[in-house]
C-alpha cells in the first residue's frame, strides 16, 4: 500500500444544501472487462489510501460485492460511515410507479447501508438493454424522451430523499434542452448531475447550464476512459490522452498525461470519478488533486483542445424510428421525438 493520503487535504466541492464532498471519486464500472471481485478490491484498497467517493450503480451489477467491502471498512475502523459519500443510480428498467423505492432498497441491501448519500437517475427514459449487450442491441419497446415519464420517476426520488434513504438525488445524462423542461417542474432539484466530461468532450454548454442552477456536475470518463466497453467505440473517437498538446503538458509535470485529464477536471470545477483495479493508479489520480496544480495558461491550452468529441453515444437505447445516437442528445437544442 502507498503512502495514505489524508483525506482532509484533498479538495471539496460545496453542493447547494451546504454539504461537503471531495473534488474527486472512484467509479466502479467494470466495463465489462473486471470482474466484481477486482471492483471490489479496487475499492477496498482505494478506502485505505483516501479515497471518500464512491460512485456506484446496480447495472454495475457488483453492488454485493463492494457492499462486503463497506462493511468490512466499517468494522476494521478504517472509515466511518459519515465520513464517506457512497452514490447509486436507479436502472432504467425501474422507473415505474413504485420501482424507484424497491431498486433503492435493493441497492441499500446489497451495499449493506441504511441510506445512500446520492441516488441518480441513471438515464432520463425507462429504455433498457441487457447488461453486457453489443453496440447494435436494441429494445423494440424504447421510445423517446417523456417529460410526464421522466417527471414520474423524479417525484418517487424526490419521496425517498423524504423519507431519509438518500440524502441527495441527481440526474444523469441529461441535455440542456431536457433540464429546462424538467427542472421547473421538480419540487426538489438535482444536487448532481453525471455527465460525461473530458478534456476532448467539455460540454461547456451543459456544463455552465448546471453550474447555473447551482447543480454540482460530475464527470464520468474522466481520462477518455480507453477501457471502456467495446460497444461504446466507434471509429473516429479521440484518444485525450493522446493529443499532443495535453501530453505536451504531461511532460511538462513529469506525469502521466492521465493525470493531466483529472487535474484539468478538478480545477475546473467538476467531480471526476476515475476507475482503476491498479493500486498505482487510483493512488495517483487521488494523489494528483493535492499538489502540483495546473497553470492559468496550461488551463487555456486544454480548454482550446475540446473535439466535441463524446464516446459514451447511447445507441443501445435508441428506439424505433430512430435516425442516430445523436437523437438521444438534443443536438439542435429541442427534445428529439
Amino acid at each position: 500500500m502507498k503512502e495514505r493520503i489524508d483525506p482532509a487535504i484533498v479538495p471539496k466541492r460545496k453542493l447547494y444544501t451546504g454539504e461537503e464532498i471531495p473534488c474527486i471519486g472512484m467509479g466502479t464500472f467494470g466495463s465489462d472487462r473486471f470482474t466484481a471481485e477486482q471492483v471490489s478490491s479496487a475499492v477496498y484498497g482505494a478506502i485505505r489510501y483516501g479515497y471518500r467517493l464512491f460512485d456506484c450503480a446496480a447495472v454495475y451489477q457488483n453492488e454485493d460485492q463492494i457492499g462486503n467491502v463497506f462493511e468490512k471498512a466499517f468494522r476494521e475502523g478504517i472509515v466511518a460511515r459519515e465520513e464517506l459519500h457512497i452514490t447509486s443510480k436507479v436502472w432504467n428498467d425501474m422507473h415505474g410507479q413504485g420501482d424507484v423505492l424497491l431498486s433503492l432498497a435493493k441497492t441499500l441491501k446489497d451495499l449493506k447501508l441504511d441510506y445512500i448519500d446520492t441516488f441518480f437517475v441513471h438515464w432520463p427514459f425507462p429504455n433498457y438493454h441487457a447488461p453486457g449487450c453489443d453496440g447494435d442491441s436494441r429494445n423494440p419497446n424504447s421510445r423517446p424522451f417523456s417529460v410526464e415519464e421522466f417527471m414520474t420517476t423524479w417525484k418517487q426520488m424526490e419521496q425517498i430523499q423524504k423519507m431519509g434513504l438518500s440524502r441527495n438525488i441527481g440526474m444523469s445524462n441529461m441535455t440542456v434542452a431536457k433540464l429546462k423542461k424538467v427542472l421547473p417542474l421538480c419540487e426538489v432539484k438535482p444536487a448532481l448531475i453525471e455527465m460525461e466530461l473530458h478534456p476532448c468532450f467539455q460540454q461547456p454548454e451543459l456544463y455552465d447550464y448546471c453550474v447555473e442552477q447551482g447543480i454540482q456536475p460530475v464527470g464520468f470518463c474522466p481520462i477518455g476512459s480507453p477501457t471502456r466497453p467495446d460497444r461504446d467505440k466507434t471509429e473516429g473517437d479521440i484518444a485525450d490522452i493522446q493529443v499532443p498538446e495535453l501530453v505536451e503538458i504531461a511532460k511538462a509535470h513529469d506525469v502521466h498525461p492521465a493525470v493531466i485529464c483529472l487535474k484539468w477536471a478538478v480545477q475546473r470545477g467538476q467531480v471526476p470519478i476515475p476507475f482503476s483495479i491498479h493500486e498505482n493508479e487510483y493512488a495517483s489520480n487521488l494523489k494528483c488533486t493535492t499538489e502540483d496544480p495546473l497553470s492559468e495558461e496550461e488551463m487555456k491550452t486544454l480548454a482550446g483542445i475540446d473535439k466535441n468529441c463524446r464516446l459514451i453515444k447511447g445507441q443501445v437505447f435508441l428506439w424505433p424510428g430512430a435516425k442516430s445516437w445523436e437523437d438521444l442528445w438534443d443536438l439542435d437544442g429541442t427534445i428529439t421525438k
